[in-house]
């Protein structure tokens, strides 16, 4: 079967800060729903917080033994400001998070899953307090725990999260030929990259590929017009879309290291290079505007 190419390119990609945490609940359909609300906006780009969800577990791999998620939340380090000041910021994020889409779910409870932190946060302070100073603390499976009493009661979340830089904004393209080439591989490049440890697609598949620069800044990132396959014919011979190619689709992917963003975007490559209709494989890179990692897909293999 004919392989795909792979564009002689690089994936940008950038420093960033995450929690790695494990939620649990009473149910199957209680952990998925907060595990999928709390990751759900992938925003990071406009100074809020990312994340996704790692890999489900199993009632033996949890600290109070029911269905749980490993989680990672993700923020970026403003390189305008103090690292002080992205963190409280990423910290404040990351509450609005677990307060408004695990904490309010019936039996959820959250735990710390990053034993090798650069640093801790404290979520007395931003979750916590959601007692109104009736919260207590307490030793439960070996980790200090704070009790929020509720109404369904009672929320637990670990005293202290731990958080450390990783990796953002690894990623490749997908160029297609047809919709149903675009779907597959989508689905087969996620299912390889969730079998890569420690990383999270916030996106999954993305159809809106960004650039750095944009003639609109309140509202951030916008199109990357030059790969717009809708305005091939009026962009002309500036248009960077390929002979044959409909659809393009980006597979975004934060790491908690180097090493484990190139495997993923080694494992999403392979995925996807013998699907009838993928006419090309390439990348988002941006001359070096946007990350001080660049990741070179065919060195990969």
């Amino acid at each position: 079967m004919t392989k795909a190419p792979i564009e002689d390119t690089f994936a940008e990609a950038f420093t960033g800060l995450f929690c790695r945490v494990i939620v649990t609940a009473g149910d199957q359909e209680t952990l998925q729903k907060a595990a999928e609300d709390s990751t759900a906006t992938p925003s990071v780009v406009i100074g809020r917080t990312e994340g996704g969800v790692e890999k489900y577990l199993t009632p033996q791999e949890t600290p109070d033994k029911r269905h749980g998620a490993i989680l990672q939340f993700w923020g970026e380090i403003n390189p305008n400001k103090t690292f002080e000041q992205s963190l409280k910021k990423f910290e404040t994020e990351l509450s609005y998070r677990i307060r408004q889409d695990i904490l309010v779910k019936p039996f959820t409870a959250v735990y710390d899953a990053l034993p090798k932190a650069e640093g801790k946060l404290d979520m007395m302070e931003t979750v916590g307090h959601c007692g109104d100073g009736y919260e207590w603390v307490e030793k439960r499976y070996d980790r200090e725990i704070i009790v929020v009493p509720i109404m369904v009661p009672d929320f637990i979340i670990e005293h202290y999260l731990g958080y450390a830089k990783g990796i953002m904004g690894g990623n490749f393209w997908v160029m297609c030929k047809t919709k149903q080439a675009l779907k597959l591989a989508g689905e087969k490049a996620l299912a390889a990259i969730h079998n890569v440890e420690g990383v999270v697609t916030p996106f999954d598949v993305c159809s809106a590929g960004s650039k750095p620069e944009t003639h609109f800044p309140k509202i951030g990132p916008t199109t990357n017009h030059l790969y717009c396959p809708s305005l091939k014919k009026l962009l002309g011979k500036e248009s960077l879309v390929p002979e044959g190619v409909e659809y393009i689709a980006e597979i975004v992917y934060d790491g908690i290291s180097l090493d484990a963003i190139k495997q993923a975007t080694k494992a999403g490559i392979e995925a996807v290079l013998c699907i009838e209709g993928v006419v090309k494989i390439s990348a988002g890179n941006y001359g070096g505007k946007l990350g001080e990692y660049k990741i070179p897909l065919k060195e990969l293999f």
